[in-house]
């Protein structure tokens, strides 16, 4: 799936070294999702599958955070834990810093590996493991 123009206008607004790691990204979460939908959510790229949020990146202050929602279950050690719910992150300073094929892996389980933040307000803050 190609990137929406919202996506390309979030990273054309980035400096050239930021640019450079979101374009990358961007190209590579939507080729390894191409059945996923993707859009500006809370004013980061992030996208779905079956309305459920699995990947997206955003620009912070000295770097561009990639996360998975479901990514503390990947059991990857090149991903954080982020938050108090099953995200997990890598920063990049520079796209050298992105490796591919890794990047490729934690894109096949964010497909394959999925906790229902889609219904999270429902259940009052409660995951339950989708896939």
């Amino acid at each position: 799936m190609a990137i929406t123009q919202e996506v390309q206008d979030y990273n054309n607004q980035q400096t050239p070294a930021d640019q450079e790691i979101c374009n990358l990204l961007a190209n590579a979460i939507a080729s390894g999702l191409p059945e996923a939908e993707s859009k500006i959510w809370h004013a980061h790229p992030v996208w779905f599958l079956d309305g459920n949020p699995v990947a997206g990146y955003s620009k912070l202050k000295g770097n561009v955070r990639l996360l998975f929602w479901s990514g503390q279950t990947f059991e990857e050690s090149g991903l954080q834990n982020e938050g108090k719910f099953k995200a997990a992150e890598a920063r990049y300073t520079s796209a050298a810093q992105i490796d591919g094929q890794t990047l490729q892996r934690w894109l096949t389980k964010a497909r394959d590996i999925q906790w229902d933040y889609k219904n999270i307000v429902k259940r009052r803050g409660v995951l339950e493991r989708l896939k």
